[in-house]
């Protein structure tokens, strides 16, 4: 069954279609190979509704939502203006300064593809002027966008936590460790490869400028509080920190700032209906694929016949590890939460791991994929963006990608990295 399905889904993608189709006929396939006959269609188009019932999905728009203001607005550039004030000056500065950024704006919008946009656009030019090799910038916003989809809001948490059952302010909170390691890491060697290639420093900014640039930057610093704070000091739900979300950067570019005008609403409105769409048709297919192959008890013979079921916690960790990075090398993160997720459920419960730290280690994962060659999707948003070519935008990216694998064996072998926030919060 599982190889029909396969070479049919793998055909329809070869032909074009985008991933939902493949899903779909997919899922039909299983569904007559299970029960010989297409009259339990019904049941599902009911699991498909299914997976798009849970109410923290409502989070996931919202955040996109939020996002798409704060990118049309002046949000992004305040606190790209705060990073460069700071650490702008020092060796590799500028590349620090972009990896920070994508740091922070990844802590109010939780989307690699806009962190992307809303970093790279400004900073691109400035690294270009000031001696980067393009294929070091373009590699270096790609990947430093990774960080995105672990700093609180993550959707691609949200998505792992309603598929999982796994609480999303858990995840929240143990995605921020592992964000600012790879942080960490990513600026010590933007700083390694601005002195190698004798890369000149920018000017230090006076206290002046900083005081400014602070002062600035106030206001979009509300929003990890408003995310973080919000959940944990019982405020907020994260569906409700999302909306809260959306409320305070409509307050920041439409009044505060007056980036914005009441014309923009209908065109940021339509681009997050059409973002929106997207996910939950995913989201729903991918339920619904998720079911057949649940039905059919796939899950199990596979990790039986790969023995994984006897591997041990280390052994589980390292094949959702692979699994999670292949896959999405290739195809969207989201369809790819969807469809592995269940079928690694039986051995994660079985091996006795941490949720939370299973579902870091996948949203990182998925967030490398994401970013690597061949078909990640944040190569193809730089493609469009930058409009350069496809081997340009990839030539950069393997030091980052042993950088973050590098990153993931730290966090497998010190699971505190991830779990230490959680754990203080009373978790």
């Amino acid at each position: 069954m599982m190889t029909a399905m396969l070479i049919t889904m793998l055909l329809l993608l070869l032909l074009g279609y985008p991933m939902l189709v493949p899903l779909a006929v997919g899922s039909l396939v299983g569904l007559v190979w299970v029960f010989g006959d297409l009259q339990h269609t019904e049941t599902l188009i009911q699991q498909m509704m299914a997976g798009i019932r849970p109410t923290a999905l409502i989070a996931v728009p919202m955040f996109i939502l939020a996002a798409d203001i704060m990118t049309r607005g002046q949000s992004a550039q305040r606190l790209v203006n705060l990073v460069m004030a700071f650490i702008g000056h020092i060796k590799g500065g500028l590349a620090v300064s972009t990896a920070a950024s994508c740091t922070l704006f990844g802590a109010v919008s939780g989307s690699t593809q806009a962190t992307v946009v809303a970093v790279g656009t400004p900073l691109r030019p400035r690294m270009l002027q000031a001696g980067y090799k393009d294929s070091f910038t373009l590699a270096l916003i790609i990947n430093a966008s990774d960080i995105a989809f672990l700093i609180p809001p993550s959707i691609g948490m949200i998505i792992y936590g309603v598929v999982s059952g796994t609480s999303i302010g858990d995840l929240f909170l143990a995605g921020i460790g592992p964000g600012l390691l790879i942080l960490l890491l990513f600026s010590a060697y933007s700083m390694y490869y601005a002195w190698r290639h004798r890369v000149p420093t920018e000017p230090k900014a006076t206290w002046a400028e900083r005081a400014q640039a602070i002062q600035q930057a106030l206001w979009p610093l509300g929003f990890p509080i408003i995310i973080v704070g919000g959940i944990y000091g019982g405020v907020f739900s994260p569906t409700e920190a999302a909306a809260a979300c959306v409320l305070y950067a409509a307050l920041l570019e439409f009044v505060v700032f007056r980036s914005l005008q009441f014309k923009d609403l209908f065109s940021i409105a339509r681009s997050t209906g059409l973002i929106t769409a997207v996910v939950f048709i995913l989201v729903a297919v991918g339920n619904g694929f998720s079911w057949i192959i649940s039905f059919a008890q796939i899950p199990q013979l596979l990790l039986e016949g790969f023995g994984i079921n006897q591997a041990g916690p280390v052994g589980v960790l390292f094949a959702i590890a692979i699994a999670f990075f292949i896959a999405c090398m290739f195809v969207d993160p989201i369809v790819v939460i969807l469809v592995l997720t269940p079928i690694f459920a039986p051995a994660i419960a079985s091996s006795g791991l941490d949720p939370v730290l299973v579902g870091v280690l996948i949203t990182l994962m998925v967030a490398i994929g994401s970013a690597t060659p061949p078909f990640g999707c944040d190569i193809f948003t730089a493609i469009a963006v930058f409009k350069r070519p496809y081997w340009e935008v990839i030539r950069g990216t393997p030091p980052f990608v042993l950088i973050l694998l590098l990153a993931t064996a730290l966090i497998m072998t010190f699971p505190q990295i991830a779990l230490f926030l959680p754990q203080l919060a009373g978790r």
